[in-house]
């Protein structure tokens, strides 16, 4: 298959691929392979919808025997067998030993949907257009999830207003030299505030896409109780950074904080087919029939591999095997950083850490540097303002040795560009 295939007939909308311009064949584990034969090791991992790498065996294994037992594909919200499997693992397994009470929505399958639902119905219980979010957030490319989302580049691309939405600062930058919680409380109790109460506040544990930025957890929990002191419903965008990626199942739950509502997608499916649920406490579960409905609300393959997933990440004892390897990445690139140029900062948490670029001064280093690291071998993005982060994404289940050939090109490439 020639590249020049999708540059003749394929939108200039691709993106991706711009950056990665060979032709992918197959994958397995932490690596995808090309079709000349070239191996590339994956630290960006499906933008984080792969957290067990690529084609899991035991995930492999059920969606065979799934698809030979003629198992149903489509099912819209109808009953069937693999949703209740999935559900009852999410409840049993996830949900009920952290004490977390929650309605289970099945909405479109793409993550944007899940927090289109969230907003609709935030704003149906609460009778309020506004909502509160974040600079730096990125939350999806749907019209209201967009309207949530803070980049300009992907604003501009909806060609039309994008209303009833209302940033704040988020602890980052000039931003961190402020109060927040106390400039939020101050614009909620100020009548004259000219800010229209929010039905709901939504928002990133970690803003991925924003550069690996994450919340303090003292900021978490004051936010909760804001939302708790104005009646405000907490939204939390677990889509990215959930599902183990933090080291915990949910990203929140290092602060203690229980959100009213959260969406996940992404590595919900355990192997990267096209899933999102939106969980709600029950008192919110207000919809009429038919509401937020969508012709592919009920993926049947995702059920069957997203109940895969959630045995994964038990039988493996991902938090564990997380916060051993968040050591060794948080090591690996401060050691990095002192070697190269002290000027560099490093964020991040569990396994999505990011090396900001931005105080070098040199917007096209970035480039540089992830090309280069394509050329030797690994795919990795670039995120935050300007795109200035290289972010690290790897698969949970990549080994201790694939992580240090990564961080070895990684070097190499930034050595290289600088």
């Amino acid at each position: 298959m020639r590249v020049d295939v999708f540059q003749q007939y394929e939108s200039e909308v691709r993106s991706y691929c711009r950056s990665f311009p060979t032709v992918f064949t197959k994958a397995k584990g932490s690596y995808i392979e090309a079709q000349d034969g070239q191996r590339y090791l994956d630290f960006f991992a499906g933008a984080g919808a792969l957290n067990f790498g690529h084609n899991p065996d035991l995930v492999k294994q059920r969606l065979i025997e799934y698809l030979q037992e003629d198992g149903i594909l489509h099912g819209l919200d109808m009953y069937t067998d693999a949703k209740g499997q999935f559900l009852q693992a999410l409840q049993e397994q996830i949900l009920q030993p952290k004490s977390l009470d929650y309605r289970v929505q099945f909405c479109g399958p793409t993550g944007t949907n899940a927090v289109e639902a969230a907003l609709k119905i935030a704003r149906k219980v609460k009778g309020r257009r506004n909502i509160f979010a974040f600079q730096g957030g990125y939350h999806g490319m749907t019209l209201g999830a967009l309207a949530c989302t803070g980049n300009s580049y992907n604003r501009k691309g909806a060609g039309t207003a994008l209303p009833d939405v209302t940033f704040m600062p988020f602890p980052f930058g000039p931003m961190k030299e402020i109060d927040t919680i106390a400039y939020l409380d101050a614009v909620l109790s100020d009548s004259s505030s000219g800010i229209e109460k929010p039905a709901a506040v939504l928002l990133e544990t970690v803003q991925a896409e924003g550069g690996v930025v994450v919340a303090p957890t003292p900021w978490l929990k004051q936010l909760r109780s804001l939302c708790d002191k104005h009646d405000i419903l907490m939204i939390v965008d677990d889509i990215q950074v959930g599902c183990g990626r933090s080291g915990n199942f949910f990203s929140f739950e290092r602060a203690g904080i229980v959100p009213d509502i959260v969406t996940l997608s992404k590595s919900i499916s355990g192997c990267g087919l096209p899933l999102a649920v939106v969980l709600l406490k029950p008192e919110l579960d207000v919809w009429q029939p038919g509401e937020h409905n969508g012709t592919f609300r009920g993926n049947q393959l995702a059920f069957v591999s997203g109940t895969v997933g959630i045995e994964l990440f038990q039988s493996l004892n991902l938090p564990a095997q997380v916060a051993e390897k968040s050591q060794l990445l948080q090591q690996e690139l401060s050691g990095i950083i002192d070697r190269l140029d002290a000027r560099m900062e490093l964020r991040g948490l569990g396994m999505i850490w990011g090396v900001d670029l931005a105080p070098l001064g040199n917007e096209r280093l970035i480039d540089q540097i992830t090309s280069l690291c394509f050329q030797d071998g690994l795919i990795i993005e670039n995120a935050g303002r300007k795109g200035q982060v290289l972010k690290l994404l790897p698969p949970l289940t990549a080994s201790s040795d694939e992580l240090h050939i990564g961080l070895e090109i990684i070097e190499r490439a930034m050595k290289k560009a600088l």
